[in-house]
């Protein structure tokens, strides 16, 4: 009987739909302020992209980047994802979906966290001149 519940319970695993995980939404703000809460979670956030040398970072507005406001900012691993949409999503508000990492720092450690393995890059507005 034993062995019989076991196989069931195996052939129901095995035929399972496989779900895709989901990111969870969050804002730039909450992810500054409490970076421990979503570290190592697929998150969706939207932000100001600047794609340079050492500074590929989303900030929290267009003036963060401006003015130099660097606490205001998350560290991104540029993926290929990013590279081959970087000239659209450069210098634009973004959707971003990656795994969030409160250890990883960035360059020279000055931002609140990285976005890792981004999976999902969009444009989300552009930005006037």
């Amino acid at each position: 009987m034993k062995l019989i519940a076991l196989a069931c319970v195996m052939t129901a695993l095995l035929v399972a739909p496989i779900q895709a995980q989901e990111p969870t939404d969050v804002t730039l703000v909450r992810l500054i302020a409490n970076p421990e809460t979503f570290d190592g979670k697929l998150i969706r956030v939207i932000g100001f992209l600047r794609l340079e040398f050492e500074g590929n970072v989303l900030y929290l507005h267009r003036e963060d980047y401006e003015n130099a406001i660097l606490g205001d900012g998350i560290w991104v691993d540029v993926t290929l994802v990013i590279k081959k949409q970087s000239a659209t999503l450069n210098m634009n508000y973004v959707l971003l979906e990656g795994i969030f990492s409160a250890g990883e720092r960035g360059h020279l450690g000055m931002w609140s966290g990285t976005i890792k393995q981004v999976r999902r890059a969009q444009l989300w507005r552009a930005v006037k001149n």
